[in-house]
């Protein structure tokens, strides 16, 4: 793919970079990048996150891709690939910030990911020349990137001494808004974003928390709760609405044989009413 190289200070969607300390003076990218400035939107957290992280991640990011918001991330283990991947199913724009050269993926585990990125009209970015191996210390400088090219940065899980909270840094430093999605008090991987509460940033639960405040005029009616098509239907979404996640849960809930049950849920995944969460756990489109 074609490697480009561009000054920030030349294109709308990038000038924004110019009021972060130390701009980069170029950029490189793969792909393709917004024509216009739009309201962006980086999404980050822990690189193991758990079942919440996974859930509340993915959620708020296709809801925020959905409704026109550009997400960026770091295309790393954990939060970053999972808000990347669920901004392209939402039929949304992803940008990746590399700490190295974009002509080399890291991870490599995130090669389909960034070439996917790619075919969607999105981009894999870096200040780093082409053959620049990742360095510790690039990790911590990609950071400034990664907020300074978005209006706000959302945290949705991150332990105490997590790298995440370098990104938040950068992110006050730079005038950015900051929002955090609340945890359990007893999961280390949430104390630091109840940490970050604490000292003032913005606690979110939904995609409209940040829209209100990051883009309002896209902000629309909220859309009517799924209806099932079915009673077993109608009662799944029920349940999952009420909290329930587990597969064998629903079942016993929905009062249903194993077969109906897993014949209903097969058809309910490829309507696109519920999506799988991994280890028999269930969620909501």
């Amino acid at each position: 793919m074609k490697i480009n190289s561009i000054s920030p200070l030349k294109h709308k969607y990038l000038q924004i970079i110019d009021t972060i300390a130390k701009p980069p003076k170029r950029l490189y990218f793969i792909g393709s990048l917004p024509e216009e400035r739009r309201p962006s939107v980086a999404i980050v957290g822990s690189r193991k996150p758990t079942a919440y992280g996974r859930e509340v991640t993915y959620q708020l990011s296709y809801d925020l891709a959905k409704r026109g918001i550009v997400i960026i991330s770091g295309l790393a283990l954990g939060v970053d690939g999972i808000a990347h991947r669920a901004a392209l199913e939402a039929g949304g724009t992803t940008l990746a910030i590399l700490a190295n050269g974009v002509d080399t993926i890291y991870p490599a585990t995130h090669k389909s990911l960034a070439d996917d990125i790619i075919k969607h009209d999105g981009a894999i970015i870096s200040e780093y020349e082409p053959g620049t191996l990742a360095q510790q210390y690039q990790f911590l400088e990609r950071n400034r990137i990664v907020s300074g090219l978005s209006d706000a940065v959302i945290v949705t899980e991150a332990a105490i001494r997590s790298g995440t909270l370098s990104t938040v840094t950068h992110a006050l430093e730079q005038g950015r808004e900051v929002f955090v999605v609340p945890g359990n008090i007893t999961s280390p991987l949430s104390a630091g974003c109840n940490a970050l509460i604490k000292q003032g940033a913005h606690p979110i639960t939904c995609a409209q928390d940040v829209l209100e405040i990051v883009a309002p005029d896209l902000l629309k009616p909220q859309q009517m709760l799924p209806l099932g098509n079915t009673p077993l239907e109608s009662t799944i979404i029920g349940l999952i609405q009420s909290g329930i996640r587990d597969g064998d849960q629903l079942q016993l809930q929905a009062e249903a044989s194993v077969s109906e049950f897993s014949q209903t849920l097969t058809m309910m995944e490829i309507t696109g009413t519920v999506r799988a969460l991994g280890g028999n756990q269930w969620t909501l489109r």
